[in-house]
């Protein structure tokens, strides 16, 4: 039960984090923004007017009047500011998606009904010492007559047939889809993991001017080549999903053409485990290398960025050592690295099997002459570490959390 509640805590926020992605989204030009976490859960602001949203997913609840009636007394509040000249005009939307009980809300609301449902409420109060049921009638003790009410109603728009989760979720994919020319699988895991990431973190910021976000700027920031490891992405997808997919898209097809392939990978040091990176390299190995009835044989390039000159030699020698043979461009002791000779490909009288890169230096080199040929996939943990920036050359940049879901993608 623990867990379901979970569950639904996390689709409750994905629903309303998914809310402010379309909305940014349909903003129809760049300069206009929402604020997220306002004075409700997102203010979008337009050239004419700003409205204030709350955005909630009952999916198992019942819709019931008192499920919104703090939420339009806290709106009430704030429109009581407004008519002090403490607050600026804003119009007010609640928008819900609920399992059932659609039919107890009677639209339009009458002032009667504003009051009878969600301005009178009884609470209950300590009064000397005794807990005593009192009778609110919350739109007096504001002060606000039957003409405010009315005024307050003409701003007010209550959407209790939300679309539902998944629908929703369809709709930013189209959305991303169509606003950046891509395939299904780039809107979802590149745009939409992205655009994730940039609502969790302006919602998380304490400063308001910068939980504010202009389409434009939404934009720029969720349009990357990087597949990020976001920890709320995972919870939605579920990683054993998410790895799938990546291997799907880019590591699934084995009846693989030559291509220079470069795997470059991110050393974390606190996690290292020599196994871990051989079992990679076998991996590798026996995807990737193809000798025996090929027109031209090839094999992987792997470049480990941050592993010691002394790690990466022990490295080595345990490949050697499992009767792997290896190039890394080095054509005898104490030569320069040479890029033609790494390039040199396998044969069946050389069944080279992995070529190592030793540094970023002799990668640059390396891709310089295998040019178009090439294709670079980058495993990252914090921040990408190399740019080709070549519109001729296939680069797939995949954050990972630790070395191992390196062996879950490919």
């Amino acid at each position: 039960m623990a867990d379901r509640t979970a569950i639904d805590t996390i689709r409750g926020y994905f629903y309303q984090f998914d809310y402010s992605i379309i909305s940014l989204l349909k903003l129809s030009n760049g300069s206009e923004s929402i604020l997220v976490e306002g004075v409700e859960d997102i203010d979008i602001t337009t050239a004419s007017e700003t409205t204030a949203i709350q955005c909630k997913y009952y999916e198992k609840t019942e819709y019931n009047h008192s499920v919104i009636a703090e939420p339009i007394r806290l709106m009430l509040n704030h429109f009581k500011d407004v008519k002090l000249g403490k607050e600026n005009k804003l119009n007010y939307k609640l928008r819900g998606y609920y399992k059932s009980g659609h039919s107890k809300l009677i639209l339009p609301i009458s002032i009667q009904n504003l009051k009878d449902n969600f301005l009178i409420y009884t609470r209950t109060e300590k009064i000397n010492n005794v807990n005593t049921k009192v009778k609110h009638f919350h739109h007096t003790e504001l002060g606000l007559n039957d003409a405010d009410l009315t005024e307050f109603i003409e701003l007010l728009e209550i959407d209790i047939n939300a679309v539902e989760f998944e629908k929703q979720f369809k709709e930013i994919i189209s959305l991303f889809r169509t606003t950046f020319s891509c395939s299904d699988f780039s809107a979802e895991f590149y745009f939409y993991n992205s655009a994730l990431r940039v609502i969790r973190d302006i919602s998380k910021d304490s400063n308001k001017s910068k939980r504010n976000i202009t389409k434009e700027d939404f934009l720029k920031r969720v349009n990357n080549s990087k597949i990020l490891f976001n920890e709320w992405f995972l919870k939605l997808k579920g990683e054993k999903a998410h790895f799938e997919n990546l291997k799907k898209e880019y590591f699934g097809n084995l009846n693989i053409l030559f291509k220079e392939r470069f795997f470059l990978i991110e050393i974390n040091t606190s996690e290292y485990l020599r196994s871990d990176i051989k079992d990679i390299i076998n991996i590798l190995i026996k995807n990737y290398t193809k000798i025996i009835n090929q027109p031209t044989p090839f094999c992987p390039y792997i470049y480990l960025h941050g592993i010691s000159k002394s790690e990466l030699i022990e490295l080595k020698k345990d490949i050697i050592e499992d009767d792997i043979i290896i190039n890394d461009g080095f054509d005898f002791d104490g030569s320069s690295f040479n890029p033609t000779s790494i390039l040199r490909k396998p044969s069946i009288h050389h069944q080279l099997k992995i070529k190592f890169v030793n540094d970023i230096d002799s990668l640059k080199q390396t891709l310089a002459i295998s040019g178009r040929k090439s294709e670079i996939y980058q495993f990252y943990q914090n921040d990408s570490f190399f740019d080709l920036n070549s519109p001729s050359v296939k680069e797939v940049k995949i954050q990972i959390n630790q070395h191992k879901d390196i062996k879950n993608i490919i």
